[in-house]
């Protein structure tokens, strides 16, 4: 069969039988262009999935992967795709999503003069590799071989990984030697770590008795200082065994600037725990965006990609159109990073998070960048826009909103709906769920608004993840003036 299209969650797919109407295919691992030889291993009415048995004619937008994991390995997925390719895609699953799941009128070709076009994705400068700030590798005691690691004949230790896991296999992890996802120094580190643990026999955590000290090794390291953070996850309080590791760590990595050891005692294989000790420095690193700098703890929530970000906030204040005596409602702020970011082109901002611990980091980052125009207010967005709230905090000439993956409950659309803000600006990080989103919004304004821009921003080369920014404008508002 030959592939014709991308599809959702990084397959492409073909149709057999009548063309457009032909029986569709999903198959991973393939690009379109290629003609495979593939074998269904699930069949459904409207469709089935395959496995590729061999390419028998590559396509042109196919390149060489870059790592040798890649096959075995989640983190990359799409390495296989040459990276024009890889932000067309995305603009499509943009454009999908909107028109099918959001019934959104969309001019595709530009030529129409109906509707609203996806832009093309602004993509990473440069090469799209090293762009991560902060990765979770996991110890595992059941280690998975890739098929060249067992063709080669060498003695393999498979009680002891060090990587990242299989996907859909929660208890097997690669020992991964590679990876292009954070920088080189990471790699050299995860290595090191490795050596170490096994030169002490520190045993990897075991899933199916949950026995063993090593459970993760995350490493944070900023895009704009020089600061690294490495965060070692065991599962129980062992001063001898880190005060060791912090001697190893100081002469082997001596850039490292804090290390802190989180003890997860429980069973869920999380990087999480309940208790973050901090061995030396501050526990602590430090990030910017923009013209702020963030304090980033172990367990906060920061971009992973944070030159990406930049881009991303930046498309998010452009489509916002702020003006000077602008108030400005953002929902779902986290840490307050957006809030920070526009802060100096409005008169005040309030921002909105259910998360406790993430309004009082907002407060704290606020306080040491000088900015005096942000309110943090904690608390579910169902139970807050009452008219108690808009009468405290003022009615928001510009709404933000940048939710979770699951979107917007319809009653916070409802809500927003019901403010009637000038502008709303959406960020997304899954189209299908702002798509739905979106519709709900427009039905319950009767159309009462009109999308201006729709800008997809790829923040996770060689993944199948898009950010999507959308910006709305108030049918019976003026057009925008500039900042």
């Amino acid at each position: 069969m030959t592939l014709t299209d991308f599809a959702d969650r990084g397959k492409s797919l073909a149709r057999v039988g009548d063309g457009d109407r032909g029986y569709v295919v999903f198959v991973a691992g393939a690009v379109p262009g290629d003609r495979v030889k593939a074998r269904v291993f699930k069949r459904k009415r409207s469709f089935a999935e395959a496995r590729i048995l061999d390419v028998l004619e590559p396509s042109p937008l196919r390149v060489q992967p870059r790592c040798e994991y890649f096959d075995s390995c989640g983190g990359c997925k799409w390495q296989h795709v040459g990276y024009e390719a890889q932000l067309e895609m995305k603009r499509d699953h943009v454009e999908g999503a909107l028109r099918h799941e959001g019934g959104i009128d969309l001019d595709t070709h530009g030529a129409s003069g109906a509707g609203v076009q996806v832009l093309p994705t602004i993509g990473a400068e440069g090469e799209p590799y090293y762009y991560r700030n902060k990765m979770e590798f996991s110890f595992s005691a059941q280690r998975w071989l890739t098929d060249w690691e067992i063709a080669s004949g060498e003695a393999m230790d498979k009680d002891f990984a060090l990587g990242l896991h299989v996907p859909g296999r929660y208890d097997k992890v690669l020992d991964l030697k590679v990876c292009y996802l954070q920088s080189e120094w990471s790699a050299r580190l995860v290595n090191g770590v490795r050596e170490f643990a096994k030169h002490h026999g520190w045993p990897a955590w075991n899933v199916h008795d949950h026995s063993g000290y090593l459970r993760h090794l995350v490493i944070r390291t900023p895009a704009h200082t020089d600061e690294k953070m490495v965060n070692l996850v065991t599962s129980h309080e062992s001063a001898e065994k880190m005060a060791l590791f912090a001697d190893w760590l100081r002469t082997e990595f001596p850039s490292v600037t804090t290390l802190v050891n989180t003890v997860n005692s429980g069973k869920a294989q999380t990087a999480y725990g309940e208790k973050e000790i901090v061995v030396f420095g501050s526990g602590v690193v430090h990030d910017k965006i923009g013209e702020h700098t963030f304090e980033i703890a172990p367990s906060a929530f920061f971009q992973t990609n944070t030159k990406g970000a930049e881009k991303l906030y930046a498309i998010a204040k452009e489509m916002a159109h702020f003006q000077k005596d602008d108030l400005v409602y953002d929902l779902y702020c986290g840490a307050g990073t957006i809030s920070m970011y526009v802060a100096d082109q409005v008169e005040r901002v309030v921002g909105v998070e259910l998360v406790e611990a993430a309004v009082e980091n907002a407060r704290v980052n606020t306080v040491e960048n000088g900015v005096d125009n942000c309110t943090f207010v904690a608390g579910d967005m169902l139970k807050l826009f009452t008219p108690d709230f808009v009468k405290e905090h003022g009615q928001p000439d510009v709404v933000l909103v940048d939710p979770p993956r699951a979107g917007m409950h319809p009653k916070v659309t409802e809500q927003i709906a019901a403010l009637r803000p000038e502008r709303i600006v959406y960020v997304s990080c899954n189209p299908r769920t702002q798509a739905k989103d979106l519709q709900r919004l427009l039905a319950t304004t009767n159309n009462g608004y009109r999308i201006e821009a729709i800008q997809p921003v790829d923040l996770f080369p060689h993944t199948a993840h898009v950010e999507n920014v959308i910006g709305l404008r108030r049918i019976d508002a003026p057009e925008a003036s500039g900042a």
